[in-house]
């Protein structure tokens, strides 16, 4: 007989013993494979605290340093120019090298130098011969006159003829000496120690007439001078800082230190020192002038060359260098994340001074040991639990230099 289709459980179980053998059954292997209990799922497990990368605080004297662009400029520049008029007969040194001071550069036709002193120097032994006999006369008739072997006349001629024989002397020593310098010009040396450059005339070349030729340009490069302005809005401000004591001036008595970066962005290894500010702005651009004056021992460094320099002009007690985007900047005032020995996160209020594109100077309210919250800000919130790991910079900021040296771009705004 056919069951209907909505037939309860128990009529099967009525209807088929079998059936309901084999659901005991079934029933007991359940019950086997369960190990006899029925305990509840275990509770899901908690996640961990997220990970932000932190730098310690080691707070000291950060430098404020202004990039200012510059212009490299010679040391000492000497022309090299004929003094002697004649043919060019040599050229004694090779284009580009370093000479030494007194070091011969040119030689030209000294032949007719060479006649002018010998003329110079007959007319000096003629001179010489005459005051000889000039003078033994003057002497003989000064002897003569007291006898009145001689009248008082003669004597007075022969005195003054003798006088007249020595200044004809000294006269012709002073045409021998000009006659020696002329023939000393006719070998051209260096002025000073330096690099020569091109030679601007060639042998056979006429040099020296009617206007001293030149002939080639020494340029002395070792220590080299870089030429460079700072607005001068910023000096004011620094200064009044300065006055203030809100800084101290960088290298204490000292000058300030500068660095020179090349155009590659990478920086000359040699630092040198800040020799002068001008006293006067220049009313067209509203700069001050500045020199220093770096070492250039390699001749790495060449004239006329601009570059970026790094002036350190001041410091501030007590203050260190953050990435900017540690900083968390509102018109209630500046703060940073600060994880503490729990690890936990609390917010830190703190005062910055003047910064750079992507460092940020933090003057007062961080302490030593303190570990500042740099990266995975976005994934916290103070209060909560964190793991800390030390923050490693990438990219440009891998390349500046350490927090607690990094450069301003500016000493004041």
């Amino acid at each position: 007989m056919p069951l209907p289709c909505r037939a309860p459980v128990g009529a099967l179980l009525r209807f088929s013993p079998r059936l309901s053998l084999c659901l005991g059954a079934l029933g007991l292997l359940l019950s086997a494979c369960s190990g006899g209990s029925s305990a509840p799922a275990a509770a899901p497990k908690a996640p961990p605290p997220p990970e932000v990368g932190v730098v310690p605080v080691q707070p000291g004297a950060a430098e404020l340093v202004a990039e200012l662009p510059g212009r490299l400029e010679a040391y000492r520049v000497a022309q090299v120019r004929a003094r002697a008029a004649g043919i060019l007969d040599k050229r004694l040194f090779l284009e580009g090298s370093d000479v030494k001071a007194g070091q011969p550069l040119f030689a030209i036709d000294a032949a007719p130098y060479k006649a002018q002193l010998d003329s110079a120097r007959a007319a000096q032994a003629k001179a010489e011969a005459n005051l000889t006999q000039t003078q033994a006369l003057a002497e003989r008739y000064a002897q003569l006159v007291s006898t009145q072997a001689v009248s008082q006349q003669e004597a007075l001629s022969a005195q003054a003829a003798f006088q007249q024989s020595k200044a004809e002397v000294a006269a012709a020593k002073a045409a021998v000496q000009t006659a020696s310098i002329n023939l000393g010009y006719a070998s051209v040396t260096s002025p000073i120690s330096g690099r020569i450059g091109r030679a601007l005339v060639t042998e056979g070349a006429l040099v020296g007439q009617g206007e001293a030729t030149p002939l080639a340009v020494v340029q002395q490069i070792d220590p080299i001078y870089v030429n460079f302005t700072q607005p001068a809005a910023e000096v004011m401000r620094l200064r009044e800082a300065l006055a203030q004591g809100r800084l101290q001036r960088a290298g204490g008595k000292d000058a300030a230190a500068v660095q020179v970066l090349m155009d590659n962005g990478s920086p000359y290894p040699l630092r040198g020192k800040l020799l002068f500010s001008d006293l006067s702005v220049d009313p067209s651009s509203g700069q001050i002038a500045l020199r220093a004056e770096v070492p250039n021992p390699k001749g790495q460094l060449l004239p006329g060359l601009y570059v970026r320099v790094r002036v350190a002009q001041a410091e501030v007690p007590g203050g260190l260098w953050l990435p900017d985007q540690a900083v968390a900047r509102s018109p209630k005032g500046d703060t940073v994340l600060v994880v503490g020995s729990d690890e936990q996160l609390s917010v830190q209020p703190v005062q910055t001074g003047p910064g750079q594109p992507g460092r940020a100077l933090v003057m007062s309210g961080l302490k030593a040991g303190d570990r500042v919250v740099v990266d995975g800000l976005q994934r916290v919130k103070p209060g909560a639990k964190v793991r800390a790991v030390p923050w490693v910079p990438t990219g440009a900021i891998a390349a500046a230099p350490a927090a607690a040296s990094a450069p301003a771009s500016a000493a004041s705004r």
